[in-house]
């Protein structure tokens, strides 16, 4: 085990070159951090997690068990990745046909969860505290808030920061009940007040 006074990194897991690792974050089992990317502060990877090459992970990110990170995809802080989730870089790939100038960015706004065995679809992003439901299919942009299921994904409601499901009055306003926080929803989007 590489424990240091900054990071913690498991002895079954490889770190490549070049790979800047904040304080505080953990490193489990049979993870592979590849050159140039870029882990922040405080984050977490699971059992078996893949970070490829130039791979920017913000903060307090937390990466489940089984999840490849691909080049390309950009998470921002808060953001979490249940098991099996899936991102792709490449939207029409061929084993015999090199792509790589083809890759599509992802973007994982702040505070967003995607559930298990999710698929993002690459070059959409994920907005501001967005869920998305386990086994969802993402080939959309998904807006800040949103609450997305399905294959493809598709619209069933709106969650607060704290991840509780908002209900709307007549007057387009919700209250967290769980942390109190009060939102808007004004031409189909949603506003912290």
């Amino acid at each position: 085990m590489a424990e240091t006074n900054q990071f913690f990194v498991h002895a079954s897991s490889y770190i490549d070159d070049e790979v800047i690792i904040g304080k505080g974050t953990k490193v489990w089992h049979f993870c592979h951090v590849m050159s140039s990317s870029k882990i922040g502060k405080n984050c977490v990877l699971g059992q078996n997690v893949m970070i490829a090459n130039n791979v920017i992970l913000g903060n307090s990110v937390k990466v489940q068990n089984n999840v490849s990170i691909y080049e390309g995809v950009r998470c921002e802080d808060d953001v979490f990745i249940g098991p099996s989730a899936v991102f792709t870089n490449v939207i029409n790939p061929r084993s015999s046909v090199d792509r790589k100038a083809e890759f599509k960015e992802t973007i994982v706004k702040t505070g967003a969860t995607i559930g298990a065995n999710a698929t993002i679809i690459c070059g959409n992003s994920i907005g501001k505290y967005a869920f998305i439901g386990a086994g969802a299919v993402v080939n959309r942009d998904i807006k800040d808030f949103e609450l997305v299921v399905g294959n493809p994904v598709r619209h069933v409601g709106w969650m607060s920061e704290f991840g509780e499901r908002l209900e709307f009055d007549e007057k387009g306003i919700a209250k967290c009940n769980k942390d109190g926080n009060s939102y808007s929803l004004v031409n189909d989007k949603v506003k912290k007040n």
